[in-house]
């Protein structure tokens, strides 16, 4: 029966097909343009990873396309311009408007400077189109500027004077006043057409001034995909009013002095945890609470910041008491942390030894019931909860997270994601109960990333809140994904002196990052081959210390080296980007960003030093890519319309 069923399927899959493709003329001239596809050079795709809110440097390494601008400025004009001339023209394609003020503010003769700038821009466009269709550069051209920039880079034979003809289009660009538009236009498609596409591998969020900037430059971002961070996940479990989760946003904004991200970048009112704050802590210091590298407050700002950054880290502490008591399989029971409390002695026992707090004021915790809210916290945390849920800006950043983002990512025979493969000691993939059932490797993966979309789209309310909680599990558990470490000892830093307290454990993994055996396990986990690489996140790489982003003679890459300017000072560096183009791997170290003013005005790029990690042996194109792959399968498909309209099986409209 099956097989008398599958030529009807078949049929009526070429018949769907031919709607599209209604004659053997339309299928065979798209047949003859997708065979032209697969034979151009693969498209340069750009990793970038723990960005934690620093949104000025991000914004510049995509302009540069991490050194990609100026390697093809090189390409094209060689020996022909000077290492100053390249300088100039680098930072004009960075920022366009911004130096054009500059250079008008200088140079005398503004039509010449328009004429050479164009020319040069020009050049670079064809320099950079050429791996493309034209359908696909036409589709990246400025509305504005759209006809007028192709008939400049696209190669005329029929034009007898070539030199006349781009001559007179120049001259009347500057002519009618409209040099400058032209120039930001031909800046910018450069910039969009270097990359192919973006990977972000997590932590988008967190301890830097502006992650809201950065997803809305993401919004508009041309093609890319999101692999989520930790940071991230706790983000979007706020937005769908977790309340674990909201607590530990404000809290990790506050203790960096990055309030202004939740009331100005979001419009979130923290006025009633504000007033909450200083009726409750108003002759407590709130010592312990100091905020972190952020030196722009006055004394009273500072102490208001303090108080609520106490106000909102015990209420943290009593929801997550509530979240592990109500799961017991998070298997964590040690971040139960208030009932460990000796509120009399002021101590507090942790692994079987009692260590002296050193805050010991807690006016709304019941020694008798730890984890209840007082009315006033309850009143708090409902107020918040509303204000994250019905904020459309936020709900919108999420949902960019949710449709371009994932738990992992394969692309191109790499395997990206944030954090960990959770491991046992033996280098075993870790069995994990999730709501009753266990899971391992790509399967944790896989069911974690279902509960996050049921957080925000499933309609039966119990499966929501599964999802919703399950957003906490994945932001801090020993065996998230996304975590990688035995516990988040936030209290302990806060309260207790003693160092060792303060430890978190990485997870197994880690120790594994050169065994080729075990990583190439991981690699089959997810239908990959041992020529395939992992592209990781989420731990920063102790440049200064000698550390290497290379693992495991080059299958293992990890390229967070410290973006985010709280690890810079340990990593060494300001962070690794990895660029894949059809030439083979490269690693990228980016030096420290001053600011996007020095870049414009004294024309500082970020300082990066390139690591060739693979060199394929022939220009790798589009038909060795997964984009590839699924051109050939179409071209299939179109090659077995064909021989249904030739046999008669369907005829032509």
């Amino acid at each position: 029966m099956t097989e008398q069923r599958k030529p009807t399927l078949d049929l009526h899959y070429l018949q769907r097909l031919a709607e599209l493709y209604p004659t053997i003329a339309k299928a065979s001239t798209e047949i003859i343009n997708l065979q032209s596809i697969l034979n151009l050079p693969k498209g340069t795709e750009h990793f970038i990873t723990d960005i934690h809110g620093e949104y000025e440097a991000f914004s510049h390494v995509l302009k540069n396309g991490s050194g990609t601008v100026k390697k093809k400025i090189d390409d094209v004009f060689g020996h022909t311009l000077s290492y100053r001339d390249k300088k100039a023209l680098a930072t004009l394609i960075y920022y366009p408007k911004e130096k054009m003020k500059l250079v008008a503010k200088s140079e005398k003769h503004m039509e010449d400077w328009y004429r050479i700038t164009l020319y040069r821009l020009i050049e670079l466009c064809k320099c950079v189109a050429s791996k493309y269709t034209r359908s696909k550069v036409r589709k990246a051209l400025p509305k504005d500027f759209a006809y007028v920039i192709e008939e400049l880079i696209t190669e005329k034979p029929e034009v007898l004077d070539k030199e006349a003809y781009y001559d007179a289009i120049v001259d009347t660009i500057i002519s009618v006043g409209r040099a400058e538009e032209f120039i930001v236009a031909l800046s910018e498609l450069i910039q969009r057409l270097v990359i192919d596409h973006l990977h972000v591998l997590g932590d988008i969020y967190d301890r830097g001034p502006a992650p809201h900037k950065i997803m809305d430059k993401l919004m508009d971002y041309h093609s890319l995909d999101i692999q989520w961070g930790n940071h991230d996940i706790v983000w979007m479990g706020a937005a769908a009013g977790q309340t674990a989760c909201i607590a530990t946003v404000i809290r990790n904004s506050v203790r960096y002095g990055n309030l202004d991200i939740l009331e100005d970048g979001y419009g979130i009112n923290l006025l009633p945890l504000a007033t909450f704050a200083i009726e409750t802590y108003q002759d407590d210091d709130c010592e312990m609470f100091r905020i972190r590298g952020n030196n722009r407050f006055d004394t009273s700002e500072k102490a208001l910041n303090m108080k609520l950054h106490k106000a909102i880290s015990i209420i943290q502490f009593k929801l997550e008491g509530q979240l592990v008591k109500k799961y017991p399989w998070f298997h964590a029971d040690d971040r139960r942390v208030l009932e460990k409390i000796d509120y009399d002695q002021g101590t507090i026992e942790i692994d079987g030894v009692s260590y002296p707090l050193l805050d010991r004021n807690f006016p709304t915790v019941d020694p008798a019931d730890p984890y209840a809210l007082s009315e006033a916290e309850q009143n708090v945390m409902e107020r918040l909860t509303a204000a994250f849920e019905n904020c459309d800006k936020l709900q919108k950043h999420m949902l960019l997270l949710l449709n371009k983002g994932s738990m992992y990512k394969v692309f191109n025979n790499n395997l990206l994601y944030h954090g960990c493969v959770p491991m046992d000691e033996n280098g075993d993939f870790r069995q994990v109960e999730i709501f009753g059932k266990t899971y391992s490797g790509k399967a944790l993966y896989d069911v974690l990333e279902v509960y996050v979309r049921k957080a925000y789209f499933e309609v039966n309310e119990e499966e929501r809140e599964r999802g919703r909680d399950i957003l906490w599990f994945i932001w801090s558990n020993r065996n998230s994904p996304l975590f990688g470490k035995d516990k988040m000892t936030t209290f302990e830093q806060y309260m207790v002196e003693d160092k060792t307290v303060h430890k978190e454990k990485k997870n197994p993994y880690y120790n594994f990052l050169g065994n080729e055996t075990v990583m190439n396990r991981i690699l089959g986990e997810f239908g990959l081959g041992e020529d395939a690489h992992i592209v990781n996140g989420h731990v920063p790489v102790l440049q200064i210390a000698g550390e290497s982003p290379v693992k495991c003679n080059g299958k293992v890459l990890v390229i967070d080296g410290g973006f985010s300017k709280a690890y810079q000072a340990k990593t060494g560096i300001a962070g690794y980007t990895l660029i894949y183009n059809s030439y083979g791997m490269m690693l990228v170290a980016h030096e420290p960003f001053s600011s996007s003013e020095d870049a414009i005005e004294k024309e500082t790029d970020i300082h990066s030093d390139r690591i060739m990690v693979k060199m394929t042996p022939r220009r790798m194109l589009v038909g060795d890519s997964d984009t590839g792959r699924e051109l050939k399968e179409r071209i299939g498909e179109l090659m077995q319309l064909l021989a249904a309209y030739r046999s008669g099986q369907i005829i032509e409209k």
